[in-house]
């Protein structure tokens, strides 16, 4: 027997990596792309430069992610994670100039890794 599990825009929540990390030297940049590319390899999206988020259906699966994130930290520079709900990640306003566009819905399909 399989668990239905409740998927509110409540329970459901975006997390997000925001990072500031030093790119001056060779090893620096370096550092920045495995990072950057480990976020990706996460199911990560980047919704700006050093803006990063996933959609998470349960705060459990959202902690399996900040795990992977803290595991994936360079040993330089500024990342913070948080979540937030996918109601109130319905509720933000985005911008392209002047012209107001859609936020990003989440997957239709929950990924399996």
């Amino acid at each position: 027997m399989s668990v239905i599990r409740n998927h509110s825009e409540y329970r459901a929540l975006w997390l997000f990596a925001l990072f500031d990390l030093p790119t001056k030297t060779r090893d620096e940049r370096r550092r920045y792309t495995q990072f950057r590319k480990a976020l990706l390899a996460h199911g990560f999206t980047m919704l700006q430069y050093s803006v990063y988020a996933r959609y998470c259906p349960d705060e459990e699966s959202a902690e399996t992610q900040r795990r992977a994130v803290r595991a994936s930290l360079p040993p330089a520079g500024q990342v913070r994670v948080m979540g937030v709900t996918d109601r109130q990640f319905g509720k933000m306003e985005v911008y392209f100039g002047a012209k107001r566009t859609e936020v990003e819905d989440p997957p239709a399909q929950l990924m399996l890794f």
